[in-house]
């Protein structure tokens, strides 16, 4: 059937952050009191996830809050985006022309926090050290491509991987290469708890209450050496339970800023009723939502259950009467923001359409209404996410073709049963590790990938993954990627759904918070200051 295709601006870089509403004017201060940052995620050690903070475990926006400030990686990326500079090395770069040998050089007087000097086999342990936990759950998939780590000297190491990946430098610059000392993890098992012990730009205290941590405390570390420049001396991250406590404690004066995740009521009343003293920052977003199939599952094994749910999900619906300006309908997994996207879903599926769903079922002979439940986590995203799937229920009960049930659970909870295997159905969100189109891909679709899923096709896994890596100008790789999301929408193991803009709300005196949370949703601690402008 002949559809209709959808264009959407792509745009290769980010955009810079937008002051949407605001009171007075602000600068920057390396002194005074702590800054305090609000958030909802919760950071939770658990009998399942016992070791939350571990870079070889930690595979979630929050807990990369965490790792991000408190340990030191080679590369990372400059403040407003684009290509990974260094951090921990004073230089780094491919030695050959396929890109399948990578060398860095570290700085000089490199030392952890404790004071020990750090050399090139602090680097091979941690990056070695995430290889042999292989832990389900973290993200050890951005170095399987990795074939051995070489140390000629102590401040020189030379990584060799089995294929070209022109993505390699954006894989040392995220918290799963943080360089760890020897001393205090050990090479084969993950560390329990919530210490972690590092070279970044600030020492980590977590207060705790039980299973919880309650208070995370950042202070200056006098010892780093790197690439940033640090705005204040100390900085506290609170979690709260929702947005609304965290929105009271904004109001009162017991926090400073307002991270992730607000509400969108909180956004449309900060735009429409603006407070003098408190500004709200729109952030450029590339973090999508997306429904994930059990493709196993008896149930939704027959694709033309997923198409059929592809066929009936109004995007624009979630998008307007959920999220409003927090988000727009995404019919790829790489967004429209990204280079090589392409309106895949859009372009096979067009609108809502009842008639080609029940079509799609009926030759396939799948008896009607399919009965499934849709999982998804009550905290980790915010608190529309509820509402979200109710309107996702809605809609495809509504058909007369689904008989669909919902299920929250919280996150704790929610993640080691999806990575288990537990659910047929369930929504996740992704931010990404690093902007370029592999990391829509890869980590869905690759063998071994972070979602455990069964879903397996060859062709992306063993061809146009490769294909796309070898290209150092990731704009020659649109056709692969173009490919790769023409089969995704064919066989549906995932129903993209929109992608999202990010807000950051803070007190007036707050400086440099345009720069304090990335697109991927990653907080920037040290870019936060206080005082007036000068």
């Amino acid at each position: 059937m002949m559809r209709k295709s959808l264009v959407l601006p792509v745009i290769a870089g980010l955009l810079a952050p937008v002051l949407v509403a605001c009171g007075g004017s602000n600068g920057s201060d390396g002194g005074g009191d702590a800054i305090v940052v609000g958030t909802t995620d919760q950071f939770t050690a658990t009998e399942e996830t016992p070791a939350p903070l571990d870079p070889a475990f930690a595979y979630d926006t929050g807990s990369w809050n965490i790792l991000r400030q408190s340990l030191q990686t080679l590369m990372h990326i400059p403040r407003g985006g684009g290509a990974p500079v260094p951090d921990a090395a004073s230089n780094c770069a491919f030695s050959d022309k396929q890109n399948q040998s990578y060398r860095c050089e570290l700085r000089e007087g490199l030392t952890f926090a404790g004071g020990t000097e750090i050399t090139s086999e602090d680097v091979k342990f941690s990056i070695e050290r995430v290889l042999t936990i292989n832990s389900e759950a973290g993200a050890v998939g951005l170095f399987k491509n990795i074939d051995t780590v070489e140390t000629p000297s102590d401040t020189e190491v030379v990584f060799h991987l089995k294929t070209p990946d022109a993505t390699f430098p954006y894989k040392l610059s995220t918290p799963v290469a943080g360089i760890v000392d020897p001393a205090s993890y050990d090479g084969k098992k993950l560390r329990d708890g919530f210490e972690v012990n590092g070279s970044g730009p600030y020492t980590f205290k977590a207060e705790v209450d039980g299973d919880h941590i309650t208070k995370a405390v950042f202070t200056r570390n006098d010892a780093y050496k790197g690439d940033l420049k640090l705005s204040n001396s100390k900085v506290e991250l609170r979690p709260f339970a929702d947005a609304a406590a965290m929105g009271k404690a904004l109001d009162s004066g017991e926090i400073d800023v307002m991270a992730r995740t607000m509400s969108p009521e909180q956004i449309v009343s900060m735009v429409t009723k603006p407070d003098d003293s408190v500004e709200l920052t729109q952030m450029p977003g590339v973090e999508i939502r997306y429904l994930v199939f059990d493709t196993d599952e008896p149930v939704v094994k027959d694709k033309a259950v997923r198409q059929a749910v592809a066929s009936l999900v109004d995007r624009g619906q979630i998008a307007s009467e959920v999220y409003g300006s927090m988000a727009q309908p995404l019919y790829s997994l790489i967004p429209a923001t990204i280079t090589t996207h392409t309106n895949s879903f859009f372009n096979k599926y067009g609108e809502p359409d009842r008639a080609e769903a029940a079509r799609l079922l009926e030759e396939a002979g799948v008896e009607t209404p399919v009965t499934f439940t849709l999982n998804y986590t009550t905290d980790h995203y915010g608190e529309a996410t509820a509402k979200e799937f109710k309107t996702l229920q809605q809609q495809l009960n509504s058909s007369g073709l689904f008989k669909v049930d919902i299920k929250g659970t919280e996150w704790s909870k929610f993640r080691p049963a999806q990575t288990r295997g537990d659910y047929t159905v369930y929504g996740m969100g992704w931010f990404p590790d690093f902007p370029d189109p592999d990391n829509y891909v890869a980590p869905f679709l690759d063998t071994d990938n972070f979602l455990n899923s069964p879903y397996s096709n060859k062709k992306i896994s063993d061809e146009l993954i490769p294909l796309s890596r070898r290209e150092a100008e990731r704009s020659a790789a649109v056709k692969p990627f173009t490919e790769i999301q023409d089969i995704v929408a064919e066989d549906v193991p995932v129903l993209p759904l929109w992608q999202g803009k990010q807000y950051v709300a803070a007190a007036d005196d707050i400086s440099g918070v345009e720069w304090a949370l990335n697109p991927s949703g990653e907080l920037l601690l040290w870019e936060l200051g206080t005082g007036s402008a000068v």
